[in-house]
C-alpha cells in the first residue's frame, strides 16, 4: 500500500516553508480541524503492515556494512548491504567484488 506524501500547510503559498510535513497548530486552522476538501493529515491509520515495516522499498532489510566480515554475516535472501559513507574508494571496490561473489545485493553500489 502506497502512503500519501503529506505536505505542510500552505506549502504552495510560501517557498521558504518547503513541503516537509509540520503539524498544523493554528487555532482556526481548517486542516487541523479536518474540514472537508482539505488535504489529509498523518494519522495512525496510515501505518504500514508489520511484515513490511522498516524494510527498504526493494523488500530487503537494510544492513550497514563497513568491512568484509560485516558483509559475510548478511543473509542474501532477506538482507541487503549498504556501504557506510566512511568507507573509502579502495575498500568500497573490494566490498563490491566480495558482495558479487556471495550474491549479496548492495543498495548503494
Amino acid at each position: 500500500m502506497k502512503k500519501p506524501h503529506f505536505k505542510r500547510q500552505e506549502w504552495h503559498r510560501y517557498k521558504k516553508l518547503g513541503d516537509k510535513w509540520r503539524k498544523a497548530r493554528g487555532k482556526t486552522s481548517k486542516r487541523r480541524r479536518y474540514e472537508a476538501r482539505k488535504p489529509a493529515m498523518p494519522s495512525i491509520g496510515y501505518r504500514s503492515p508489520k511484515e513490511t515495516r522498516g524494510l527498504h522499498p526493494s523488500g530487503y532489510q537494510d544492513v550497514l556494512v563497513s568491512n568484509i566480515p560485516d558483509l559475510e554475516n548478511i543473509d542474501p535472501e532477506k538482507q541487503a548491504g549498504r556501504i557506510s559513507s566512511t568507507v573509502g574508494g579502495r575498500k568500497r571496490e573490494q566490498l563490491l567484488i566480495k558482495a558479487k561473489e556471495l550474491g549479496i545485493k548492495i543498495l548503494n553500489g
